[in-house]
């Protein structure tokens, strides 16, 4: 009996579907149980409460599900795939004359589906969710910060209000604890809400316990005249505490690509390492591939080692190689960056490796 055109299809991603939802949503509560743990150490500061706590870890969800859908799209088809062959469901196919590569195509090309919407995750509810989670956090915690659409962050000092267009962590003395924030504009005002006094900085630096400030402008604006001076540099007395100016800096890889790619452009004409961002930037047209590499990775063992194995043997495998995927794409980003080789290199040349070994080792078994 020929089974009739796409029913195979529907078989073979009701099955993976099944098991990617599961492990999905298993990944899911845990991550956001471990986040919420963590959490739970910075309640009680401020007014950062248990409600809130809840309502960050909330916001952080769309963010997590991507996150998490590659390796959930693993074990999925795994566990899917090898459930049909344990059962010989995949051998049945066969025997009706669908080809390896026909079954295989019908759970690529649902998973490509969720793929598509995990990346308008990215570009929309991801960006959004961390940010309002990190609006909510600072907020709760500091009265005097808050974070602006597209990376901007406003502070207050007293009667002084910060705005800086632009933030980044960079590398000092091998440690990520130094801060640098570009195109700083103070504001100071007196008690009735006049400007007295006006304080604009190309940039300014944390290192070393103090802030300093460089290429500095002020602007006084008297009850008669208005005067301006200069400085190359001179140091800044403020109240800021870096640990909040730090957390106000949103992480590149929570952006969303538009914003990526302003901000690595306009670091780069500022002449600020514009390394994570990159990162991040490739991470995002990579993320297809890596889910794409990954299922074909998993595929062909579906009719062979999956046969006789149990639950545990294929969720062991798709642990053991979403790790390894992760550990070695880690490995070649760092290994481009100390020695400033092209970052999108680094990204790509993990999935397209498994994609070439997926091939060999399915026509090989062919």
């Amino acid at each position: 009996m020929r089974l009739r055109p796409l029913l195979h299809d529907k078989l073979v991603v009701r099955a993976v579907f099944a098991s990617l939802f599961a492990s999905w949503g298993v990944l899911t509560a845990f991550t956001a149980i471990l986040e919420f743990a963590e959490q739970l150490d910075s309640a009680d500061k401020g007014s950062y409460s248990l409600a809130n706590v809840g309502l960050y870890v909330a916001c952080t969800i769309p963010r997590q599900i991507y996150d998490l859908f590659p390796f959930a799209a693993l074990i999925g088809s795994l566990l899917g795939m090898g459930g049909m062959a344990a059962t010989s469901e995949l051998i049945a196919l066969r025997a009706a004359g669908i080809s390896r590569s026909r079954i295989c195509l019908g759970a690529i090309a649902g998973l490509a589906a969720v793929t598509v919407v995990m990346m308008v995750d990215a570009e929309t509810l991801g960006p959004l969710g961390e940010q309002t989670a990190e609006s909510i956090q600072i907020s709760a915690k500091s009265n005097d910060m808050m974070i602006s659409r597209g990376g901007g962050v406003w502070a207050r000092d007293g009667n002084v209000f910060v705005y800086a267009a632009g933030g980044a962590k960079r590398l000092h003395k091998g440690r990520r604890d130094a801060i640098r924030l570009l195109n700083l504009s103070l504001f100071q005002f007196d008690d009735q809400g006049t400007l007295l006094h006006l304080t604009q900085a190309s940039r300014g630096e944390y290192d070393n316990k103090e802030w300093n400030l460089f290429d500095v402008t002020h602007t006084d604006f008297g009850a008669d005249a208005v005067t301006q001076s200069t400085n190359a540099s001179e140091p800044w007395n403020t109240g800021l505490k870096p640990e909040i100016v730090l957390a106000g800096i949103e992480a590149p890889r929570y952006q969303s690509t538009k914003e990526l790619r302003s901000n690595i452009h306009y670091m780069q004409r500022n002449n600020v390492d514009a390394g994570d961002y990159e990162n991040a930037y490739w991470a995002r047209w990579v993320y297809p591939f890596n889910v794409l590499s990954l299922c074909l990775a998993a595929l062909p063992f579906a009719f062979g080692q999956l046969r006789s194995g149990g639950f545990g043997k294929r969720l062991f495998i798709g642990i053991v190689g979403g790790i390894s995927f992760l550990l070695v794409q880690r490995f070649t980003q760092n290994v481009a960056t100390v020695y400033h080789l092209p970052l999108w290199g680094a990204h790509l040349s993990p999935p397209l490796l498994v994609l070439m070994a997926s091939h060999l080792y399915f026509r090989k078994r062919a």
